[in-house]
C-alpha cells in the first residue's frame, strides 16, 4: 500500500518508505506536485534522484508534459523471451555463448556496420514506412540517420544488459534492457532546450521540469519526434532479441522460443484516470494494467521478477522498472573495486573489470524488498536469475 505524502498541490501516493527517500528526490517529487498541469504522482519503490524529475515517478497532466519526466533514453525498457530449453542444455562452460551473443549486438558505443536486415526481425514490419516519418523529426537531428539506423539492434552501455536467465523451475529465459539509443538521447535533449525557453516555463523551482502545453507548435513537435523515438526503442530491442534468438540457436540449435513480453519503462502514454484524459509519463515505472505482463529487473548479480499487472488506479496503473540506484556511479566507483564485483557476480559468466563496478549488485537497493513493496500493484509470474550477463 501506499503513503501519502503532504505538503503538496496534488496527492504524492508514495509505494516507497518516505524516509528512506534521499532529499534531493524529495524535494523534486514536491516541485513536480506543484505544478500547474500535475493531477497526480505516484513513486515507486525503487525511487532516486534524477534530472528534473526522479526515476521511479509516474506524472499524470492535463494538456501538458514535462520531457524530462521521461528522461533522455525515450522508450527505455525491457523484453523478455522463455525457451524450450533447461539449465541441463546449457554448457558447462558459459563463455562461448556469452561471446556468441557480444559478436552479435554492438555494446557500448559501437553501432553496426550496416543496418540490420529487417527480414530477421520476425513479425514487425512496417520499417519503411517508420524510416520515412525520419525527414519530419527536428532539424537538428537530421544527420543522423545513418547512424540511427546502423544503431538498431545495439545494446549501449551503463545499466543496459543482455541476460540469459534460469526461472525457479529451471527454464532457460533471454532477457535485454536498452531503448533508443543515441538518437533518442538527441530528440529529448532538443525539446528539452526548447521547453527551457518558453514564457510560461520562466518562473518553475527548476528549470528542467519545463513543460509543453497543448494546443501549441512546441507541444506538436515533441509529440512526433517522442512517439517515433518510442517506436524506435521498441523495434531496437525486438531486432536484438532476433539477434540474441540466433545467437542462442547457433550454440544450442534444438532451441524453440515463446512469443517475448517487452515494455517500456521511459514513456508517454494517453489515458484516463478520474474521467480525465491525461498524459502519463513513466520514467522509471512500467505500466501494470490489469492483466499486463511487465519485467523488473534486479541487478547484475541478483535476479529480475516476471510479473503480471492489478490494474491499480492509485499508481495510475504503474510499477517499479527495477530495483532502483542507491547511490550514485561516482560514489559506487569510489567504495568498490574488480574484485569487489567479482565476488558479488558469482556464478555469473559476465565481465567483472573495473569499466563496470559502477554496476555492483550493492549499488542498487535490493530486489526482493522492492517487490514486496508493490504486492498492490503486480503479482509473481516468475522469478529468474542470471547465468550470463552482457554490458557495454
Amino acid at each position: 500500500m501506499y503513503t501519502a505524502v503532504d505538503g503538496a498541490r496534488v496527492p504524492i501516493r508514495m509505494w516507497a518508505d518516505p524516509a528512506s527517500v534521499e532529499d534531493q528526490a524529495m524535494r523534486q517529487l514536491h516541485n513536480v506536485a506543484n505544478l500547474p498541469w500535475v493531477h497526480g504522482v505516484a513513486v515507486m519503490p525503487d525511487v532516486h534522484y534524477g534530472k528534473g524529475a526522479t526515476v521511479g515517478s509516474v506524472i499524470a497532466m492535463r494538456d501538458a508534459v514535462s520531457p524530462a519526466a521521461v528522461g533522455v533514453d525515450i522508450g527505455c525498457g525491457m523484453s523478455a523471451v522463455r525457451t524450450s530449453l533447461t539449465a541441463a542444455d546449457l554448457p558447462d562452460d558459459l563463455g562461448k555463448l556469452r561471446r556468441r551473443i557480444e559478436s552479435a549486438v554492438p555494446v557500448g558505443f559501437g553501432l553496426h556496420k550496416t543496418p540490420v536486415n529487417p527480414a530477421k526481425v520476425h513479425g514487425v514490419g512496417g520499417w519503411d514506412a517508420f524510416w520515412k516519418q525520419f525527414g519530419e523529426l527536428h532539424t537538428g537531428v537530421q544527420d543522423l540517420h545513418d547512424r540511427a539506423a546502423r544503431q538498431i539492434g545495439s545494446l549501449g552501455g551503463g545499466n543496459h544488459f543482455i541476460e540469459v536467465c534460469l526461472d525457479d523451475d529451471g527454464r532457460v529465459w533471454l532477457m535485454l534492457h536498452s531503448g533508443s539509443r543515441n538518437i533518442g538521447k538527441e530528440l529529448a535533449e532538443r525539446h528539452m532546450a526548447v521547453a527551457r525557453k518558453l514564457p510560461h516555463n520562466a518562473d518553475l523551482p527548476d528549470p528542467d521540469l519545463a513543460v509543453f502545453v497543448a494546443g501549441t507548435p512546441e507541444m506538436q513537435a515533441y509529440r512526433r519526434d517522442l512517439f517515433w523515438a518510442q517506436e524506435y526503442a521498441a523495434r531496437n530491442r525486438a531486432t536484438m532479441v532476433a539477434l540474441v534468438k540466433q545467437a542462442v540457436r547457433d550454440e544450442l540449435p534444438q532451441v524453440t522460443f515463446d512469443d517475448a513480453i517487452s515494455c517500456h519503462h521511459n514513456y508517454v502514454a494517453e489515458e484516463t484516470y478520474d474521467g480525465v484524459e491525461l498524459l502519463v509519463t513513466r520514467k522509471g515505472a512500467i505500466r501494470a494494467g490489469s492483466g499486463d505482463l511487465g519485467i523488473i529487473p534486479g541487478s547484475m548479480g541478483t535476479g529480475s521478477y516476471i510479473v503480471r499487472g492489478l490494474g491499480n488506479d492509485s499508481s495510475f496503473q504503474s510499477a517499479s522498472h527495477g530495483a532502483g540506484r542507491r547511490m550514485s556511479r561516482t560514489k559506487a566507483k569510489k567504495l568498490f573495486t574488480a574484485d569487489d564485483l567479482a565476488a558479488q557476480t558469482a556464478g555469473v559468466e559476465c565481465r567483472k573489470d573495473s569499466g563496470v563496478v559502477d554496476e555492483i549488485p550493492a549499488a542498487y537497493k535490493d530486489i526482493e524488498s522492492v517487490i514486496r513493496a508493490q504486492t498492490d500493484l503486480v503479482e509473481v509470474v516468475a522469478h529468474l536469475k542470471q547465468v550470463v550477463c552482457v554490458k557495454g
